[in-house]
Formats: structure tokens, sequence, C-alpha cells
């Protein structure tokens, strides 16, 4: 019987624990939307949301969407209205205000590119899911959220 080497490449998983994981962590986010949503932001606390805007399902107005094309961050901090999660659906809505105007936002879960709560240094990043190719860009430090004053 053969021994392998303590440096071999284990074998590729029949189990999709990257998918899982992902999962898992995407879990994180929509609970902590969820929590925002039945009990509003406790404390400081405050988040960070990138989703993409072409993702199927994704709506936002068309003033968004031609800014944004492709992706935006969002800030739940203060100006912000209704906001519901609809687990049946797979989405969260929000109303936020741009400019003074107010906004509706529909977000898929599987939009959510980054989830990021500055307030205790807490962040994740995952792909967007249902995306005909994965995405994976940096966003520069010196962006601001769309609704940054």
């Amino acid at each position: 019987m053969a021994r392998m080497s303590d440096d071999a490449a284990p074998p590729e998983s029949l189990l999709p624990y990257d998918v899982w994981a992902e999962e898992a962590l995407r879990e994180v986010a929509i609970r902590a939307i969820e929590s925002a949503a039945a009990d509003g932001l406790p404390g400081e606390h405050h988040f960070y949301l990138t989703f993409r805007t072409d993702h199927p399902g994704t709506s936002v107005p068309g003033h968004l969407k031609a800014r944004y094309p492709q992706e935006i961050t969002i800030v739940l901090q203060h100006q912000f209205e209704d906001l519901r999660v609809d687990r049946a659906a797979g989405r969260f809505e929000v109303t936020l205000f741009f400019g003074g105007v107010p906004s509706r936002l529909v977000v898929p879960f599987g939009a959510l590119t980054m989830f990021h709560d500055p307030h205790v240094r807490f962040g994740l990043r995952f792909p967007a899911l249902g995306m005909s190719q994965p995405v994976m860009e940096d966003v520069p430090e010196e962006e601001t959220p769309a609704d940054a004053p």
C-alpha cells in the first residue's frame, strides 16, 4: 500500500464546501439586515452593503442604474426607511434618500458582494450568485458610498 506524502495536493472534493461556506457567510449578512429591519440599528452600528445592480431581480431607479450600471455600495445608517427582508423571495427592500429624493431598492440576496459594519470592523466579501461570471473587483478606498453626504 502506497503512502501519500504530507505535501501532496488533497483530492478534489465531491462535496461543495466552498459553496456551503459562501452561503454561510451570506447568511450572516442577511441576519444582520433582518435584525436592523426588525429592531433598527443598535448603538453606532451601520452597514455598508455592496451589490450588483445588474444581477437578475435587482431593482434600482433609472438614475442610479445609469450611474452605477454594475455595482453600488449603499449605507444603512440614518437616511433609510421601510427596510424589509423577504426570505421566501430571497431579497431585501429598502428606501434610501439620494440628494433628499427617496428611492426604493430591491436587492436579491445573491446580488450582495460585500457586507461591512465599520463600527465593529466586521466585513465579509462574497461573489454574486447567479451571475454568468464571478466578480472579484476591489473597490478603491477613496470611493464613497452612493448615499454618503
